[in-house]
């Protein structure tokens, strides 16, 4: 490499270490403590007649979530149990309170646990047809009774003779794991003399946060489905943006609220897991949410998102009884298991345009699991299976790219002959290509192809569950990065990475055995790919570096079969317009 090359090389990793203090320097600090006098919550959130048609936003910051009010009555704790998850139900507002997931495994070995104990219990109901406060609502005291092992029922009575009652219990399945769905059974009774009316009430969604510290933030998101399509937005649409050039600057946003029109489930989920709420009997009509920070250690501070769906309202007459039913979600992203629910649960997934793709490969994937048993071993097998289908195609290209090669004499010449006429020099190097019969972007095909491939699997990977906590060699979790030591360096600490590493080193193998096409500027550009690359893909998760590893591996070994085929010789093909009739 020459002089300029090498500066070049220096500069990206230089870039690389810099990238690297950034996002430590990003992390949150420990925030400082609150001096202000915390304002005291309305016990039900305040109504309003005006209607809201977009997502509202109020700046113009984020203030501290105001304390909850502490119940006058002593919490008491009911539990629903099946061989995958535990419920615990709160006579505060008669709902979830915590769910533990008994075969999920957080940090330090502890069980996963969806809602914070902070948010308000899933299920809880809250009357309002509008919030313009993100204010902490005092849920009643319930009355709590285990009918049976499988079923916790909850009665409160209002002042004005009006029962809600409730009715918690496992659905029955045929499946003999991954039971994640609850139901829940409204019933609100008026034993009063006057008409009941309800301008429309939220039930709560709980909340949802990252596991892990490097769990990706845009996943921590509310969602919500309509007509089978998901929508939804994640915990970066609450905070401040300072815009482009000043354009699109805004305030930080408190919470999100928008009238929806019939959706069929609403959820809060993060990368891994989610809770998601169907209604049964009747669609939603509005959703709400609000973001709340999570102290996960003392230096570092992550974003968690609560949501709420709100219902239509309804009118009771003395004696009768409102009945909704609600179907309730709350466990880790299997696709194969939400995809057997019937309200579009598995569009929670977020796969988005690649859908197809994705959900193939996480089955394919998942299918060889089933006949290796690692993880690791089925996302080698899975590479191989789609470099062995592109095999033929790649082929073809490494021809073209030869072919290519061996043209770049004569393309040089054409370059030095009409250097002072750049029009007639790309015209003539085209009209090079047909009398030889090359296409020039042959070699691109198997990029193309792959291209869709790689996305797909980046966004499946992502969001894989079956891959936390799986081991390979050396991986301790492959759906983390496969960080195996820190390294000290000006007070930061450097992760050291070694699977995007070898990714990044088999690249650069791979561009030195490819035939050299094009000018010296462009080879010269083309040299930084692998560095720009390990740039992005630094902190990626295990499994998704060790895709491209391999199938860097299996590039050069085809290449290797191909350099030792003869080279292609150049021969004019005739053209349409001079062949003999």
């Amino acid at each position: 490499m020459d002089r300029t090359a090498w500066i070049a090389v220096a500069l990206c990793v230089i870039g690389l270490v810099l990238w690297e203090f950034y996002l430590v320097k990003q992390t949150p600090r420990k925030p400082l403590p609150v001096t202000a006098e915390p304002t005291q919550a309305s016990p039900v959130p305040t109504l309003s007649t005006s209607p809201s048609t977009a997502p509202t936003a109020v700046a113009p910051a984020i203030a501290p979530k105001a304390p909850e009010p502490v119940p006058s009555f002593p919490e008491k704790i009911e539990s629903l149990r099946n061989s995958d998850v535990e419920l615990r139900l709160t006579n505060r507002g008669g709902g979830i309170k915590e769910v533990v997931l008994l075969k999920q495994v957080a940090e330090k070995g502890q069980r996963v646990v969806l809602n914070s104990t902070e948010s308000a219990p899933i299920g809880a109901l809250i009357e309002g047809a509008l919030i313009e406060q993100p204010s902490a609502p005092t849920f009643p005291e319930f009355t709590a009774s285990a009918e049976s092992d499988s079923v916790v029922k909850f009665e409160h009575a209002t002042a004005e003779q009006v029962a809600i009652r409730k009715k918690f219990f496992f659905q029955q399945s045929s499946e003999k794991k991954d039971n994640y769905l609850i139901e829940m059974d409204v019933d609100v009774q008026n034993g009063g003399r006057q008409p009941y009316v309800s301008n429309g009430y939220f039930v709560a969604l709980g909340s949802a946060g990252p596991i892990h510290p490097k769990d990706y933030a845009p996943y921590t998101r509310l969602v919500w489905c309509i007509a089978g399509k998901a929508k939804g937005i994640d915990v970066g649409w609450f905070d401040s943006s300072g815009g482009f050039l000043g354009v699109g600057q805004r305030a930080a946003r408190p919470f999100f609220q928008e009238n929806i029109a019939g959706a069929e489930w609403v959820a809060v989920s993060n990368q891994f897991f989610t809770t998601l709420l169907a209604p049964l009997t009747a669609k939603a009509d509005v959703v709400w949410g609000r973001r709340f920070d999570i102290q996960h250690s003392p230096d570092q501070k992550l974003s968690g998102v609560e949501g709420r769906l709100g219902m239509p309202g309804f009118q009771l007459q003395p004696g009768q009884t409102y009945n909704a039913r609600f179907e309730i979600y709350a466990g880790p992203k299997l696709y194969h298991r939400l995809a057997q629910l019937p309200h579009n649960e598995a569009e929670v997934m977020d796969f988005g345009i690649l859908k197809l793709v994705c959900q193939f490969l996480l089955n394919f994937m998942n299918l060889l699991h089933s006949w290796l048993g690692d993880y690791g071993l089925a996302i080698l097998a899975l590479t191989t299976i789609i470099k062995l289908t592109l095999w033929p195609i790649q082929n073809r290209a490494n021809r073209s790219m030869r072919q290519m090669a061996a043209l770049s004499p004569k393309m040089q010449e054409l370059k030095e002959k009409y250097k002072d006429d750049p029009t007639r020099m790309n015209q003539e190097v085209m009209k090079l290509y047909k009398q030889y019969g090359i296409n020039p972007v042959g070699g691109c095909l198997p990029m193309v192809i792959q291209i869709p491939i790689f996305f797909g699997l980046y966004k499946m990977l992502s969001q894989a569950v079956e891959l936390r906590n799986a081991k390979f060699l050396w991986v301790r979790d492959l759906s983390q990065p496969d960080t195996v030591a820190h390294l000290p360096l000006l007070g930061w600490s450097i992760p050291i990475n070694i699977i995007p590493l070898c990714m990044a080193a088999t690249q650069i193998w791979l561009m030195a055995m490819t035939p050299k096409t094009g000018d010296a500027t462009q080879r010269r550009v083309m040299m930084f790919t692998p560095l720009i690359f390990l740039f992005i893909c630094y902190n990626f998760a295990a499994a998704l570096a060790l895709y491209y590893t391999a199938q860097n591996l299996f590039s050069i070994l085809q290449f290797y079969q191909n350099r030792n085929q003869p080279m292609p010789t150049l021969e004019k093909v005739a053209l349409a317009g001079k062949r003999k009739r």
